[in-house]
């Protein structure tokens, strides 16, 4: 792989940065400036309320590389990065942080990675400079927790700076989820991944935007997009209060059954079957989310020994998806 013939796409997500983007403008054209590959810098300001998207269009103007999506009102973090990866063209993508505490210092990390064959390389937070304890303890619970009760076998310790090659991209644009979790999204589609290390450093300009209801909302986005424990859990409890219901009624036969120790026997037992039926509509539930939500079966990285005609007949319709500058001209 040459690196002169690399194309690559940064996507750095915007809401109210204005006291810091041209630092990271800056940073990010001197990076540029001394790497031999081709890059696009995609700015998205997702609503901004101050001078973000101004600072960035002047930038854009200067610098033919600098590239800037303006939504129309502040759609959330997941959501920006999803209409910058629509728009990217690189033949790989990262996604960083406006604030520079994804340092591009561990890009060209990432980019060898990327040339050794990987097609997701993800920046491992080995410590995280700034962040409050109550910050970390959630963000290191959350992770373990998705972890272990979904069937994705998510990276610990992660957020979403990365780099992802062009086809998992491609695979990213697919799935049309209203409310995406991109960590876990580049989790599913699988392919080739490994991690790089890195310290994450603390902000030095303006306040973090991610507050305790965001990250909050982020996590049941991405445990109720990947898990149907939510949905399973009154099955597992109503059977839990049967069998509470049944060891008090065995009980009572060897101490004197009554009236009253018979009705906490029903309330255990009917209680449990009610929250058994609502376990069993669940599963059946998350059986339409999951059909609603349209994402492949399955992802091919590589056919072999199939000719041009079996080849198109079984790719997806999907592949055919219009791209951005393809549903403006229309």
């Amino acid at each position: 792989m040459n690196p002169t013939n690399d194309h690559l796409s940064i996507v750095i997500p915007v809401y109210n940065e204005e006291a810091g983007i041209t630092e990271t403008i800056d940073v990010l054209e001197n990076y540029i400036a001394n790497r031999l590959e081709t890059y696009e810098l995609i700015f998205i300001n997702d609503g901004s309320t101050d001078n973000s998207a101004k600072l960035i269009r002047a930038a854009s103007e200067r610098n033919a590389n600098v590239k800037l999506i303006e939504l129309s009102r502040n759609f959330g973090h997941q959501i920006a990065i999803t209409a910058g990866l629509r728009y990217a063209s690189g033949d790989a993508v990262v996604v960083m942080a406006a604030d520079l505490q994804d340092p591009p210092a561990v890009i060209p990390a990432m980019i060898d990675k990327w040339r050794a064959g990987y097609q997701v390389v993800y920046g491992k937070r080995v410590s995280r400079a700034g962040d409050s304890l109550i910050q970390r303890f959630m963000a290191a619970s959350f992770y373990r927790i998705f972890r272990a009760i979904t069937n994705i076998n998510a990276p610990l310790d992660t957020g979403d700076f990365r780099l992802m090659d062009k086809q998992v991209v491609r695979e990213l644009r697919k799935m049309d989820e209203p409310d995406p979790f991109i960590r876990g999204m580049v989790s599913w589609v699988g392919f080739k991944q490994t991690s790089v290390t890195y310290e994450r450093q603390e902000r030095q300009r303006g306040s973090s935007k991610a507050q305790r209801k965001g990250m909050f909302r982020l996590a049941v986005d991405g445990i109720t997009s990947f898990s149907a424990l939510p949905l399973k859990l009154p099955a597992w409890l109503g059977g839990l209060s049967m069998l509470i219901g049944l060891g008090y009624l065995i009980g009572a036969a060897f101490t004197g059954l009554t009236t009253l120790k018979f009705l906490v026997f029903a309330l255990f037992f009917l209680t449990g079957t009610i929250l058994v039926s609502l376990g069993i509509a669940g599963a059946y539930l998350f059986r339409i989310f999951n059909a609603a939500k349209q994402r492949p079966l399955y992802v091919v990285a590589k056919a072999s020994g199939f000719s041009s005609k079996q080849q198109s007949v079984l790719t997806f319709k999907t592949n055919s998806k219009p791209t951005p500058s393809h549903q403006a001209r229309q």
